[in-house]
């Protein structure tokens, strides 16, 4: 079986472009005539209709991926370009009644004949239909439409001003004093000659900050650098305004009360309320534990000579020595045990052991040599391909994620179509001297983006808009990714890939145990940040708040959940790209949401023994082949016989609460 080859770069994205366009052009045409068909069946209506969006997504998304890894002028021309396009076309489509009657009438006549994947098919475009207007007057209907184009370049304005901000700032340290403390490559990475002498570069891309976080001795450098963090990009101030004010527009013409509610529609919680008693709920558990491990940070700090209060900007710089001290864990110690190559085999030998899964490294077209390109097969047979492109380079975005450019899908000659997807990470570089080192977070990070990659390369799905990731609820989204991301620091699993790269000698068990013990290192602080940016925002998304308001809220949250307050001029919500230019508005609580699954999941693995082919085998049925074919309450339940127990969550994250 064969693979579309990914041979695009800035030289030949016109081309490209042009393919989408005339693409377009070719699926009004086919659409017209599939609307003439007397009888429509989901054969001969419903199964050609999502052939040609998948044809349609199978050109864009090599762009839309380049715009994100090797960003250039000409790749954020072709990408903006297209958005308002694709965006007028999708809402066309989603608003076009007689698709909507037709989708009805099929699910209707056909609904005792069609196979679980199919009625989910319907069920979930009739949804949408919904969501997108369908059912309103012509003028609320084009209302409703222009709100989604300009959502869509709004969102991708807030994405580019973010990247120009991270990209044009630079710090340069000419004290070695004021670096002195940072681990060897890092050091090396930031060290530079300028003007004949030799200085120190960091920049608000992730390595670089996180290193100078961590590592930097000079505390006025540390917030110089932390400030430039938390104010880039303050024209997204003006923007996200105009984000909320069309959300909150569109909500109410579908009839919504808010963009809140709007966005649950298709997630497993079941309203605003509830999600906000859930976070609450855990808030509530967790920050007393939180505020335990600040007074201990604190008292550290104080011990070492430090008699201010430990601010935003120092948290890093701190919990990093007392993670040394009391858990003798430090970052750097760990790194020559985790090169790129070797971290990446052993992942893929414990999949192997856990789901008979095997990797084999291919030669293909690539956008950048560090990328790695492999074919994934089960029991013998070819299952997909998965491209990993895991080092951190200018005209990146920052942050790790798994994209998708090929579901798994049977099309309309019966033949099965394979999927492939992409892995994409900011680790530290390798250079001509050093190989790509890890972290231990950055092992974890892995670990994760390679459970949303199973979810997508597993699924055997034969409906691609419920293969998948597609169609699973967003609140459940993150349940195979936090489900794998727990054993990266298993020691049974370490065991088999952490070798240190110049000795190739085995990570002692005395490292290995102690890493472990860093999964509830000050875990409740951890929680309740995160409590802190899910609850802002589901609150911001409750009414047309303006950027001020906003401000208020972000405030009032702080007071309520943070047990480290940031400074009054951070500003984070410009650089919240997860709702104001990602998927996740109104359900970044959807990380806490789904991690109720993901733990409850691991401890029965943990429980009776890591690899357990029965329970192995049901999460890979049951699970990881299902995608969006089933509500993700019924796959779990499916998988583990009862409901999510949210006390797995605290258990996972070493929370005692009052109770116990």
């Amino acid at each position: 079986m064969s693979f579309p080859e990914f041979i695009y770069s800035d030289e030949n994205l016109d081309q490209l472009k042009e393919k989408v366009l005339s693409q377009i052009e070719e699926n009004k045409k086919k659409i017209e005539e599939l609307l003439k068909i007397k009888n429509k069946t989901y054969k001969n209506f419903v199964k050609p209709y999502e052939e040609l969006n998948i044809k349609l997504g199978e050109f864009f998304q090599p762009i839309a991926h380049l715009n994100y890894v090797k960003n250039s002028p000409k790749t954020q021309e072709v990408y903006s370009s297209l958005l308002p396009v694709l965006t007028e076309y999708y809402t066309n489509l989603g608003q076009d009644e007689r698709i909507y009657k037709a989708f009805k009438e099929i699910y209707e006549n056909e609904k005792e004949n069609l196979t679980y994947a199919q009625l989910k098919v319907l069920e979930d475009s009739i949804k949408d239909f919904e969501l997108s207007g369908v059912g309103l007057e012509e003028e609320k209907r084009e209302k409703v439409k222009q709100i989604n184009i300009k959502l869509s370049e709004l969102q991708n304005s807030f994405a580019q001003n973010l990247l120009n901000a991270t990209n044009a700032y630079e710090m340069i340290i000419e004290d070695f004093e004021d670096v002195k403390e940072l681990p060897e490559t890092d050091l090396k990475t930031a060290t530079i000659e300028k003007d004949g002498k030799t200085v120190y570069r960091f920049t608000l891309h992730q390595p670089s900050y996180i290193a100078y976080m961590t590592y930097g001795s000079n505390r006025e450098k540390r917030e110089q650098l932390y400030k430039a963090y938390t104010t880039r990009a303050p024209e997204n101030d003006k923007i996200l305004e105009e984000i909320l004010a069309l959300r909150h527009e569109k909500a109410n013409l579908l009839g919504f009360k808010n963009y809140a509610e709007l966005s649950l529609a298709k997630k497993m919680a079941n309203s605003p309320e509830e999600v906000i008693e859930f976070l609450r709920t855990l808030a509530e558990k967790s920050k007393p534990q939180a505020e335990k491990e600040f007074e201990e940070l604190q008292e550290f700090a104080k011990s070492k000579g430090f008699d201010e209060k430990i601010e935003a900007f120092d948290f890093a710089y701190w919990s990093e020595k007392l993670k040394k001290e009391k858990i003798n864990v430090n970052d750097e110690e760990y790194k020559p045990y985790f090169e790129k190559s070797k971290v990446i085999e052993g992942l893929f030998n414990f999949l192997n052991k856990l789901f008979k899964l095997e990797f084999e490294k291919v030669d293909a077209p690539v956008w950048d040599e560090t990328v790695d390109v492999f074919h994934l097969y089960r029991k013998g047979q070819l299952i997909g391909r998965l491209y990993m492109d895991l080092e951190a380079r200018e005209g990146k975005r920052d942050g790790a994620w798994m994209d998708e450019w090929i579901p798994h899908y049977v099309n309309l000659e019966g033949e099965k179509v394979l999927p492939v997807a992409y892995i994409v990470c900011n680790f530290a570089p390798s250079s001509k001297d050093v190989p790509s080192l890890l972290r231990p977070y950055d092992v974890e990070t892995l670990f994760h983006e390679m459970g949303h990659a199973l979810h997508h390369l597993l699924s055997q799905v034969e409906e691609a808009s419920v293969s998948g990731t597609s169609g699973v609820e967003w609140d459940a989204v993150e349940f195979p990714s936090q489900f794998l991301e727990q054993f990266a620091y298993e020691p049974s699993v370490l065991k088999t890939f952490a070798k240190h790269y110049k000795t190739g000698q085995p990570m002692p068990d005395d490292m290995i145990n102690r890493l472990k013990n860093t999964k509830t290192f000050l875990s409740a602080l951890a929680m309740v940040r995160q409590l802190e940016f899910a609850l802002f925002d589901m609150l911001i998304h409750l009414d047309k708040y303006n950027a001020k308001q906003v401000q208020e809220i972000l405030d009032k949250v702080r007071q309520e959940v943070a047990v480290i307050k940031p400074p009054s001029y951070n500003k984070f919500q410009w650089s919240f790209s997860h709702i104001f230019a990602g998927g996740y508005a109104a359900g970044y609580y959807s990380y806490k949401w789904a991690e109720v699954l993901s733990a409850d999941a691991y401890f029965m693995f943990i429980d009776n023994g890591i690899y357990n082919d029965e329970i192995a085998d049901s999460f890979y049925e049951e699970v990881l082949t299902k995608g969006g074919s089933k509500p993700a309450a019924e796959i779990f339940k499916s998988f583990a016989g009862r409901e999510p127990d949210i006390n797995a969550l605290l258990r996972l994250s070493g929370i005692k609460t009052v109770e116990e």
